[in-house]
Protein backbone atom coordinates (compact mmCIF):
# COMPACT_ATOMS: atom_id res chain seq x y z
CA UNK A 1 0.00 0.00 0.00
CA UNK A 2 1.18 3.34 -1.04
CA UNK A 3 1.88 5.29 1.95
CA UNK A 4 -0.33 9.20 1.78
CA UNK A 5 -3.65 9.45 0.10
CA UNK A 6 -5.71 7.53 -2.40
CA UNK A 7 -4.31 7.62 -6.46
CA UNK A 8 -7.27 9.66 -6.86
CA UNK A 9 -7.04 12.27 -4.21
CA UNK A 10 -3.67 12.34 -5.27
CA UNK A 11 -4.47 13.11 -8.93
CA UNK A 12 -7.23 15.73 -7.89
CA UNK A 13 -4.78 17.32 -5.40
CA UNK A 14 -2.12 17.71 -8.04
CA UNK A 15 -4.67 19.50 -10.10
CA UNK A 16 -6.12 21.74 -7.60
CA UNK A 17 -2.71 22.86 -5.78
CA UNK A 18 -1.93 24.90 -8.85
CA UNK A 19 -5.35 26.65 -8.58
CA UNK A 20 -5.00 26.94 -4.81
CA UNK A 21 -1.29 28.45 -5.54
CA UNK A 22 -3.02 30.98 -8.02
CA UNK A 23 -5.60 32.52 -5.73
CA UNK A 24 -3.48 32.46 -3.02
CA UNK A 25 -0.76 34.62 -4.87
CA UNK A 26 -3.79 36.97 -6.30
CA UNK A 27 -4.59 37.18 -2.39
CA UNK A 28 -1.39 38.26 -1.39
CA UNK A 29 -0.88 40.76 -4.39
CA UNK A 30 -4.45 42.11 -3.67
CA UNK A 31 -2.66 42.88 -0.41
CA UNK A 32 0.18 44.64 -1.51
CA UNK A 33 -2.01 46.75 -3.84
CA UNK A 34 -4.03 47.65 -1.06
CA UNK A 35 -1.07 48.77 1.27
CA UNK A 36 0.89 50.57 -0.68
CA UNK A 37 -2.37 52.73 -2.15
CA UNK A 38 -3.26 53.49 1.59
CA UNK A 39 -3.30 57.44 1.56
CA UNK A 40 -3.82 57.20 5.40
CA UNK A 41 0.56 56.48 6.03
CA UNK A 42 3.63 57.48 4.60
CA UNK A 43 6.06 55.73 2.15
CA UNK A 44 8.09 54.31 4.28
CA UNK A 45 5.61 52.92 6.62
CA UNK A 46 3.97 51.32 3.31
CA UNK A 47 6.87 50.04 2.26
CA UNK A 48 7.74 48.09 5.65
CA UNK A 49 3.73 46.48 5.49
CA UNK A 50 4.67 45.42 2.14
CA UNK A 51 7.42 43.85 3.42
CA UNK A 52 5.73 42.55 6.51
CA UNK A 53 3.08 40.47 4.08
CA UNK A 54 5.85 39.43 1.52
CA UNK A 55 7.29 38.03 5.00
CA UNK A 56 4.37 36.27 5.53
CA UNK A 57 3.51 35.21 2.62
CA UNK A 58 6.45 33.42 2.01
CA UNK A 59 6.14 31.72 5.35
CA UNK A 60 2.75 30.18 4.72
CA UNK A 61 3.92 29.36 0.95
CA UNK A 62 6.19 27.42 2.06
CA UNK A 63 4.57 25.46 4.64
CA UNK A 64 1.54 25.29 2.77
CA UNK A 65 3.21 24.11 -1.15
CA UNK A 66 6.31 23.28 -0.79
CA UNK A 67 7.32 19.79 -0.56
CA UNK A 68 4.15 17.91 -2.47
CA UNK A 69 4.52 14.73 -1.93
CA UNK A 70 1.87 11.99 -2.14
CA UNK A 71 2.60 10.99 1.58
CA UNK A 72 1.91 15.06 2.67
CA UNK A 73 -0.76 15.76 0.67
CA UNK A 74 -3.36 15.45 3.42
CA UNK A 75 -1.59 17.98 5.99
CA UNK A 76 -1.41 20.27 2.52
CA UNK A 77 -5.38 19.43 1.61
CA UNK A 78 -5.67 20.50 5.47
CA UNK A 79 -3.53 24.09 4.69
CA UNK A 80 -5.16 25.04 2.10
CA UNK A 81 -8.86 24.76 3.00
CA UNK A 82 -7.84 26.19 6.22
CA UNK A 83 -6.64 29.31 4.11
CA UNK A 84 -10.21 29.47 1.96
CA UNK A 85 -8.63 28.87 -1.26
CA UNK A 86 -10.39 25.44 -2.25
CA UNK A 87 -14.14 25.70 -3.00
CA UNK A 88 -16.70 23.38 -1.26
CA UNK A 89 -17.26 22.33 -4.93
CA UNK A 90 -13.55 21.06 -5.31
CA UNK A 91 -13.52 19.57 -1.81
CA UNK A 92 -16.30 17.66 -2.44
CA UNK A 93 -14.24 15.76 -5.83
CA UNK A 94 -11.93 14.12 -2.87
CA UNK A 95 -13.36 10.78 -1.75
CA UNK A 96 -15.41 10.50 1.45
CA UNK A 97 -12.10 9.82 3.59
CA UNK A 98 -10.36 12.94 2.90
CA UNK A 99 -13.31 15.38 3.63
CA UNK A 100 -14.42 13.79 6.51
CA UNK A 101 -10.48 14.93 7.84
CA UNK A 102 -10.79 18.05 6.77
CA UNK A 103 -14.42 18.65 7.63
CA UNK A 104 -13.86 17.53 11.11
CA UNK A 105 -11.06 20.62 11.45
CA UNK A 106 -11.74 24.24 11.90
CA UNK A 107 -12.96 25.41 8.61
CA UNK A 108 -11.72 27.82 6.68
CA UNK A 109 -10.42 31.25 8.32
CA UNK A 110 -12.44 34.26 7.27
CA UNK A 111 -10.89 37.59 6.76
CA UNK A 112 -7.53 36.33 6.80
CA UNK A 113 -4.90 37.79 4.77
CA UNK A 114 -1.70 35.51 4.03
CA UNK A 115 -2.78 33.19 6.61
CA UNK A 116 -2.45 34.90 9.44
CA UNK A 117 -5.18 36.30 11.62
CA UNK A 118 -5.78 40.42 11.11
CA UNK A 119 -6.49 42.67 8.42
CA UNK A 120 -1.88 42.67 7.51
CA UNK A 121 -1.56 45.52 9.28
CA UNK A 122 0.66 46.01 12.65
CA UNK A 123 -0.38 47.62 15.53
CA UNK A 124 1.52 50.03 16.62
Amino acid sequence: MAPGIAESDWQLFRKLHAVALERFCARLLNEIETASADPETGSHQRYLEICRIIERGNHVLSVTFSDLRRSTALLRIVSVHELGLLTEDELSGFSQEVVQVVNSLPGPRQGQHAGRPGNGKRRP
